[in-house]
């Protein structure tokens, strides 16, 4: 979700978290108004669902346009995922790749949303990435150009602009790169600072 706006018109993405792989699970491709999605049908591709507007979906049945009419069981990404990108890349048209299907019918992952309140705005951690980073689910549309802090049990955290506004190892709140609020240490590692999780509560108060 964070990653798709960033590329060019008519991207063909190929995504593979797919622990069904094997199963009765439906392998798709969906044709956006900006660009293409392949991979399993389990809700991998919910947030970009969420954002952007789906024209038409097919279940992958046609495997002329496989690998191999015999794919691993194991191993869907490389024998129908990665070949059906590549024909959709060189130009296939979507309707030849298999059967066409409801596009209501598309498993989602409902997103956990943040709550707006009076003064504040309450969320979750979505996120932890390998800086120990804690990313929030509150947008960071919804702070900018306001005096702002973050509020972790009784724990406040003061908004900055960048992480070098505080000094090394003192913890701040920004927006980052991804555009949701986040919990750093200047220098250090939140996460093994606050030992908080995904699905940790947070809280955006206005001051």
């Amino acid at each position: 979700m964070s990653a798709y706006p960033y590329f060019p018109p008519r991207t063909v993405h190929i995504a593979v978290v797919d622990p069904g792989v094997g199963s009765e699970r439906r392998a798709i491709a969906i044709q956006l108004q900006d660009g293409f999605l392949v991979g399993p049908d389990n809700g991998l591709l919910s947030g970009i669902l969420d954002q952007h507007l789906a024209i038409a979906a097919v279940e992958l049945t046609n495997s002329d346009y496989w690998r191999t009419s015999q794919p691993s069981a194991t191993f869907h990404g490389r024998d129908i995922f990665a070949p059906v990108g590549a024909h959709l890349a060189s130009g296939v048209a979507l309707e030849k790749l298999g059967t066409a299907i409801d596009l209501t019918s598309l498993k989602r992952i409902p997103l956990v949303a943040c709550t707006k309140m009076a003064g504040a705005i309450a969320g979750t951690i979505q996120h932890i990435d390998h800086f120990g980073n804690l990313i929030t689910n509150i947008p960071g549309n919804e702070v900018i150009d306001k005096s702002w802090l973050v509020a972790i049990g009784e724990m406040t955290i003061p908004g900055k602009h960048t992480y070098a506004d505080t000094p090394t190892g003192d913890l701040l709140a920004l927006i980052g790169s991804h555009n949701w609020v986040e919990v750093a240490v200047s220098g250090g590692n939140a996460q093994a600072q606050l030992q908080l999780c995904v699905g940790s509560p947070v809280q955006v108060i206005f001051l």
